[in-house]
C-alpha cells in the first residue's frame, strides 16, 4: 500500500502536531476495537479472539524492528520493561543515561544502581570500564535529538557494557533495528499509534540469561493453576498479562505499518518538520520532533495556549514548544501552526 492511500485511513482534526504525546489510530483499528467492546458488552465471545491479537501484535512488532518474535516481550509500559531488566544488574552497578532522559528510562535504574549522566551527544565518550549499562532514547522526547547510536554501541562493546534503548519516540517513523542492542523498549501509543496499554520490548538472549521474571504471572507461565513454577520459552517469560483491548487495536495498526514503506513515512515526516523549521527561522534537521524556544512570544506554556486557541494542539517540554509530525500530518497543519506563531 502506498502512503497516500494509507493516509486516508486516518481522520485527524486539523492542527494535530502532538504525536510525540500520543498517536492517532487508523480506521481499521477503531473498527476492531468497537467490535471487541460490543462483544464485551454483550458477552458474545470468549476472550481467545482478543488474545489472538496479542500474538499478532508481537509478530508485527518483531517484523517492524527485524527481530525474532521469540525475543519480544509484552508489557503495558516501557518503564516496567526497564524495571525487569534493572533487577538483573549486580550490586554496585553503574548505569549511564543522558542528562535530559525521560524519567521512565531513569527511575528504574536509580532504584537498582548508581546513575551517571552525560550530555546526549557525549554519551559514547562517557562510557568507562565501570559502566555496567548505558540506557538512552533513540530520539529524545523533549528535543527530538537523535542518539549517536553507532558511537554508543562501539564504545559499549569496548567495555562489555549493556546497551539499552528506548524506542518510544522512534519506532513508527525512524528505521529501528536491534543490531548492537541488548534491550529495547517501546511504548506503542506514540508513533506506533496504538492504545496506551500496549508496550513491546526486545530482550537479547545474552541479557535474558541474566534476568529473572520478577513479574511472573499466568501469561508468562505455562499453567493457569498451582505449582510447579514454569516459564514460557524466550522473552515470553517476561510478559505481563496483556490489556486485551489495547492489543485488539494494536494488531491491525502494526500490520498496516508493515504494509507501508517506512522510508516514505520518514521522508514525509521530515519534509513537514523542515517546512516548520524553515518557517520558524530554524535550520533544517533530521528529526520529526521540533523543539522551539518561544521567549519572544512568551513562555512555552503561554505559546501553547495561544496555539490551542488557533486550533493547533502541540506540547510544552522543558520550557519549550514541542511540535511533532507524522504520516497523517499535512502541510496545512504546519502552515496553521506557523501562522499562529507569527
Amino acid at each position: 500500500m502506498d502512503l497516500d492511500a494509507a493516509r486516508k485511513l486516518w481522520e485527524p482534526a486539523p492542527g494535530w502536531l502532538n504525536t510525540a504525546s500520543y498517536g492517532l489510530p487508523p480506521r481499521p483499528a477503531l473498527d476492531d476495537l468497537h467490535t471487541a467492546l460490543t462483544q464485551w458488552r454483550h458477552g458474545s465471545t470468549d476472550w481467545q479472539p482478543w488474545d489472538d491479537t496479542v500474538t499478532r501484535s508481537r509478530a508485527a512488532f518483531a517484523t517492524l524492528i527485524g527481530a525474532p518474535a521469540d525475543d519480544i516481550t509484552l508489557s503495558s509500559t516501557a518503564s516496567q520493561i526497564f524495571s525487569q531488566i534493572a533487577t538483573a544488574l549486580p550490586p554496585g552497578s553503574r548505569v549511564l543515561v543522558p542528562d535530559i532522559e525521560f524519567t521512565s528510562n531513569v527511575y528504574p535504574w536509580a532504584m537498582a544502581a548508581h546513575v551517571d549522566t552525560a550530555a546526549p551527544d557525549r554519551l559514547a565518550e562517557a562510557i568507562t570500564p565501570h559502566t555496567s549499562a548505558v540506557a538512552f532514547s533513540l530520539v529524545q522526547s523533549a528535543t527530538g535529538h537523535k542518539a549517536p547510536l553507532a558511537d554508543i554501541i562501539e564504545a559499549a562493546r569496548a567495555h562489555d557494557t549493556l546497551v539499552i534503548a528506548d524506542a518510544s519516540q522512534a519506532c513508527g517513523w525512524l528505521p529501528v533495528t536491534t543490531d548492537g542492542l541488548d534491550a529495547l523498549a517501546c511504548a506503542a501509543y506514540k508513533w506506533l499509534m496504538c492504545p496506551r496499554g500496549a508496550a513491546f520490548g526486545y530482550l537479547s538472549p545474552r541479557l535474558r540469561a541474566r534476568m529473572r521474571p520478577t513479574a511472573a504471572n499466568w501469561y508468562s507461565g505455562t499453567s493457569m493453576y498451582g505449582m510447579p513454577l514454569t516459564h514460557r520459552p524466550g522473552a515470553r517469560a517476561f510478559d505481563l498479562s496483556p490489556a486485551w483491548f489495547s492489543y485488539v487495536a494494536a494488531a491491525p495498526t502494526l500490520e498496516l505499518l508493515n504494509q507501508l514503506d517506512l522510508a516514505d513515512i520518514h521522508a514525509h515526516n521530515l519534509a513537514l518538520a523542515n517546512r516548520f523549521r524553515a518557517g520558524a527561522g530554524l535550520p533544517p534537521g533530521d528529526s520529526a520532533i521540533v523543539s522551539l524556544d518561544t521567549d519572544a512570544l512568551g513562555t512555552g506554556a503561554e505559546t501553547g495556549r495561544h496555539l490551542e486557541r488557533a486550533g493547533v494542539r502541540a506540547a510544552v517540554r522543558a520550557g519549550k514548544l514541542r511540535v511533532s509530525f507524522h504520516l497523517y500530518t499535512s502541510e496545512s497543519d504546519v502552515d496553521l501552526a506557523l501562522q499562529a506563531l507569527t
